[in-house]
C-alpha cells in the first residue's frame, strides 16, 4: 500500500455541481457538507476541529497531526474547519485559494511525518463559505508534527503519554507495510549500529523533552520511529539500511556506483569509478559531496560586464535527484545498484524500480507515492530533503536558473533513468 499524499483543491456547496460542470472549480471534492454540518453541531465530537484563524499554522498542523493518528480508534477522518467559532457558526471570514493552498502545503513540507492523507476543500455551511481540511487516519502512526505526537482526547488536542504512543506503535497495519516497514528475516539488534541510532537520528527525530523523560527499552524506541519489528522481534529493513554495520550482507544492491567516462557514451574509456556504500546515513553524505563535486562552478560575464556564476550542473538539481534515487528505488529482491554515469556531455542517474503504487506516468513528476516512506522520512529528518515530493521539480527549476537544457526522464517497466544534459 502506497503511503501517498493525496491532496485536493475543490469547492463543495449546493450549486457545486454547476461549478464543476463549467470547470471553475477543479476537480470535486469528496468532503460531504452535510457530515460537516452534523460534526459542527456536535459540539463534543473528536473528529472536528473549529478555528476562527486564517494563519494560525501551528493549531492546523496539531489538528491534523491529531487527525492521522486517530487514536479513538473511529477508522473515519477527522476535518479541520477553518473559518468558524467555538459554537460551529460561520464567520464570513475571506476563504480564497491562496488560503487553500497554504492549507494543503501542510501535507508536505516536512512538519508532519509520515505525510497524512488529507484533502482540502471550500465548503458552503449554512450558505456561507468555510475551509475544510480531511484527514484520513494513518497506516503508519504515531504521526508526529515537530517530532511530537498530537492526539485528540474529546474536542482538544494534546501530547500522547508513552503509553498512549506505544498502543499508536502497536496499532499499525501489517497488511499495509512497505518493504522498509517489512522485519528483515535473519537480522538482530547486534547488525545495527545504535550509536548512529542514539546520537544521530533520535536527537531529529524527537523532541528532547520526549527522550529526556524516556524509559523506554531500546526495542520501543526503535519501534517507535518505524525500525523494530516486535512480533519477529528483528530490525525492520529501513532500521538495517540506515543504521546497518553491512547493509549489503542482507540487502546485495543497496550501494551506488559512479563512473565517469572521457567520451559521450559507455564504450569511451573510464577515467574514474567510485562505490558508495555503508549505511544510508553515509550514503547520503557522500552523495551531497558528490553532487558539489560535480557542479563544475565558472564565472560568467554579462552585457554589463559584472560576473555571474553559472555551473555545468547545477549542484541542487543533482542533489535532489540523487536522494530521490535513494528514497524510491526498489530494493526488495534486487542486487542491482544505483548507478550514475557521467558523460562528457550529461550525466545519467538510473535506479531500479519503476513508479509505485497507484502513481501513473501521467501523474509524474507531480504525484506522490512512496515504495520506502520510511527511508523519506529519514532523508528528511537528516536534512538531506526540505520538502516530500519536491525533488524534481526542484531540480527542473535549478535547471532553469541556470540556463541548462531541461530535465529528460524516462520511465521504464522496472526502473528510472533521469538525465541532466552539461550546460555549453
Amino acid at each position: 500500500m502506497s503511503n501517498r499524499a493525496v491532496v485536493r483543491l475543490g469547492y463543495v456547496g449546493p450549486s457545486s455541481s454547476a461549478r464543476l460542470a463549467n470547470n471553475q472549480r477543479g476537480p470535486q471534492s469528496l468532503i460531504d457538507p452535510v457530515e460537516i454540518e452534523r460534526l459542527l453541531s456536535d459540539l463534543e465530537s473528536d473528529r472536528v476541529e473549529r478555528t476562527e484563524s486564517l494563519n494560525n499554522s501551528s493549531k492546523f498542523c496539531k489538528a491534523i497531526c491529531a487527525f492521522a493518528n486517530d487514536m479513538p480508534g473511529h477508522a473515519l477522518p477527522g476535518y479541520l474547519c477553518v473559518g468558524v467559532d467555538k459554537n460551529g457558526q460561520p464567520t464570513s471570514a475571506s476563504i480564497d485559494e491562496r488560503l487553500l493552498e497554504v492549507l494543503a502545503s501542510h501535507c508536505s513540507n516536512g512538519q508532519i511525518i509520515p505525510m497524512p492523507t488529507m484533502e482540502v476543500a471550500k465548503v458552503d455551511c449554512r450558505g456561507i463559505p468555510i475551509a475544510v481540511v480531511k484527514v484520513q487516519p494513518s497506516d503508519l502512526p504515531p504521526v508526529r508534527y515537530q517530532m511530537q505526537t498530537w492526539i485528540r482526547v474529546g474536542p482538544s488536542a494534546r501530547l500522547a503519554t508513552q503509553e498512549e504512543e506505544r498502543r499508536l506503535t502497536e496499532r499499525r497495519v501489517d497488511r499495509a507495510r512497505t518493504w522498509d516497514l517489512q522485519a528483515c528475516l535473519g537480522a538482530t539488534l547486534d547488525d545495527i549500529a545504535l550509536d548512529i541510532f542514539r546520537l544521530t537520528y533520535l536527537p531529529q527525530a524527537i523532541s528532547r523533552e520526549v527522550i529526556q523523560e524516556n524509559g523506554r527499552s531500546i526495542e520501543e524506541q526503535l519501534g517507535s520511529l518505524r525500525f523494530y519489528h516486535k512480533p519477529l522481534a528483528a530490525p525492520t529493513n529501513a532500521a538495517i539500511l540506515l543504521f546497518g554495520k553491512d547493509p549489503e550482507a542482507f540487502v546485495p544492491g543497496a550501494y551506488i556506483q559512479y563512473v565517469r567516462y572521457q567520451g559521450d557514451s559507455q564504450a569511451s574509456d573510464v577515467e574514474i569509478e567510485r562505490r558508495f556504500s555503508g549505511d544510508l546515513l553515509q550514503v547520503m553524505r557522500s552523495l551531497d559531496q558528490l553532487a558539489k563535486d560535480l557542479a563544475g562552478a565558472r564565472p560568467v560575464r554579462d552585457s554589463g560586464l559584472s560576473e555571474t556564476t553559472v555551473r555545468e550542473y547545477p549542484d541542487v538539481a543533482l542533489h535532489e535527484l540523487l536522494m530521490n534515487a535513494v528514497v524510491h528505488r526498489n530494493y526488495d529482491n534486487s542486487t542491482t545498484p544505483i548507478s550514475v554515469n557521467h558523460f562528457s556531455d550529461r550525466i545519467e542517474i538510473q535506479n531500479p524500480g519503476s513508479l509505485f503504487g497507484d502513481l501513473t506516468r501521467g501523474q509524474f513528476p507531480n504525484g506522490v507515492s512512496y515504495r520506502n516512506p520510511v527511508l523519506a522520512e529519514a532523508a528528511k529528518t537528516f536534512g538531506f530533503v526540505n520538502r516530500f515530493g519536491r525533488g524534481v521539480a526542484v531540480a527542473q527549476r535549478e535547471l532553469l536558473r541556470n540556463g541548462s537544457p531541461p530535465l529528460e526522464y524516462v520511465i521504464g517497466d522496472n526502473h528510472m533513468l533521469m538525465t541532466l544534459r552539461k550546460r555549453s
